[in-house]
């Protein structure tokens, strides 16, 4: 169904408001510090706000409330591990990574493994934030795709080049910014629709209450112990890992620290940004729950094809366009494409500034001048964004390709983040130790991630992982670390000297 002129004018206004704000920060960008660092000059709560915006994509805003409407809340145990991980940025990964004080994650690896580290990592960040532009952008344009009626390959290079234009003229300084506003547009969005899904009901807000829990749509899972299943546990634990990886080795949260004017304000913005994603995530799944109550409660208002389990994505969606006044659905549009936005200005914006620190300033033989480094930005930002732009046109045709996409990525996430937990905690390390570590740490994760899709028949199937998926990362993980923290003790060769280990006061 297509948009009343209202809606819109709405969308459009918000496109068009957010590329000429975050473009008018070209103005300010007058040496590399200020396109990657903004001088380390930006408020509290605009660093806070764009953490949490960085913890936020449009799937988080489509898929959530559909994953509540569909089965129950057991996903939302990711949020609950929030509080562990952000208390563990600001105990240890805050003060390490100010005290090395570079733009870059990954120059803290060249220091405790070698230049084999800082490459490999910085190579497998720059990987995948290319490819989760393209993700996001085909993601984002497949139901705004049946909200809008427009072509999906339009929407892939609009939204691309829309946010490419902003993110490459007003560098960290435009990201941040609009990171803050599409955050306070995310949130506003939620809270108005699921006001107005609570009004819309026959008996009233009690009603949402007693449906969910007649259908048991509050459940966090189950309990058990079992490692095949996603329960409680297995969330909670797959939580805890993910989130050290974002605080502890990913440039787009790593940039916003050093970015901070001290170390008392990253630390508060880190935990403070992070926690915030908590409630904002139970808004989503009390919005699909609500969705839930609301189709049962009138059931004529839902087609038929929409109840379906591989449909309940678009339940959303369909009550976006058919269901809030005009004015609203643009709002709620424009929150969709806010959290996408955000997302994918921030990875514009960290690869650059890691091809630029990793790369060109590392391995160059001559004294760099600054707006030799500007235009290494301005081109790298350029080029990711085109190369992103084509990633999501081609996975339109190559929709099973998804799947196994963020089974890859679990590849890269996992030998980065038991590399950098072992440089952090060990003081004392063999690198031949590392080296096998990651090598064992990368087969763990291939085994499990793609196990199950290779041997699905006959005797091949012992072959494949029992494990739930959650757990690739934790275990890959952990062979990494444990590997590498033995083999200080077992091996002999030459190990690195101790480097800045962060201890805490």
């Amino acid at each position: 169904m297509n948009l009343q002129v209202t809606d819109l004018v709405v969308f459009l206004i918000y496109m068009g408001g957010i590329t000429l704000f975050g473009s008018s920060f070209y103005s300010k960008n007058k040496s590399s510090s200020a396109f990657t660092l903004g001088n380390s000059n930006f408020p509290p709560w605009v660093i806070t706000m764009s953490i949490f915006a960085t913890f936020v994509s449009s799937i988080s805003f489509l898929a959530l409330p559909g994953t509540a409407y569909l089965s129950n809340w057991n996903a939302f145990v990711f949020s609950l591990s929030l509080p562990i991980s952000s208390i563990m940025a600001v105990k240890f990964f805050v003060p390490l990574y100010r005290k090395i004080n570079s733009p870059s994650a990954y120059a803290y690896m060249e220091t405790r493994f070698g230049l084999w580290a800082r490459v490999y990592v910085s190579a497998c960040y720059i990987l995948t934030q290319v490819m989760r532009i393209g993700t996001i952008l085909y993601l984002l344009a497949l139901p705004v795709t049946t909200l809008l009626g427009w072509d999906i390959v339009t929407i892939i290079i609009v939204t691309g080049l829309t946010v490419m234009v902003y993110s490459l003229l007003g560098g960290i300084q435009a990201v941040m910014w609009t990171d803050a506003i599409q955050g306070i547009v995310l949130i506003s969005g939620a809270l108005l629709c699921l006001f107005y899904i609570w009004y819309l009901m026959p008996e009233g807000t009690g009603q949402v209450f007693s449906i969910g829990q007649q259908y048991e749509k509050f459940s966090l899972g189950s309990f058990g112990l079992s490692l095949t299943e996603s329960t409680f546990w297995v969330v909670l634990i797959y939580g805890i890992f993910i989130n050290l990886q974002n605080y502890g080795i990913d440039q787009n949260y790593v940039q916003r620290y050093m970015a901070s004017r001290s170390d008392q304000e990253a630390k508060r913005s880190a935990f403070f940004g992070g926690l915030l994603y908590l409630p904002v995530s139970f808004l989503f799944f009390l919005i699909g729950t609500s969705l839930f109550a609301y189709y049962n409660a009138v059931p004529g208002d839902l087609p038929a094809e929409l109840g379906t389990p591989a449909m309940s994505d678009r339940v959303f969606p369909y009550f976006i366009v058919n269901k809030l006044p005009p004015g609203l659905t643009g709002l709620l549009i424009a929150s969709i494409f806010a959290a996408g936005m955000s997302t994918i200005s921030t990875s514009i914006n960290s690869s650059a500034t890691v091809i630029l620190t990793d790369y060109y300033k590392r391995f160059s033989r001559e004294e760099i001048s600054d707006q030799a480094e500007l235009r290494v930005l301005y081109l790298t930002s350029l080029v990711i964004s085109l190369v992103g732009i084509l990633i999501g046109v081609a996975m339109i045709n190559v929709k099973s390709a998804l799947d196994a996409w963020w089974k890859m990525a679990s590849v890269f996430s996992g030998g980065m983040l038991g590399l950098f937990l072992l440089g952090a905690f060990v003081k004392r390390i063999n690198v031949k130790g590392a080296i096998a570590g990651v090598i064992l740490g990368l087969l763990v994760i291939l085994w499990m991630s793609l196990s199950p899709l290779l041997f699905t028949e006959g005797s091949l199937k012992e072959l494949a992982s029992p494990f739930h998926g959650y757990l690739t990362i934790v275990f890959g993980t952990m062979a990494i670390f444990l590997v590498g923290f033995f083999s200080a003790f077992l091996l002999k060769g030459k190990s690195t000297q101790p480097a800045p280990v962060y201890e805490p006061e």
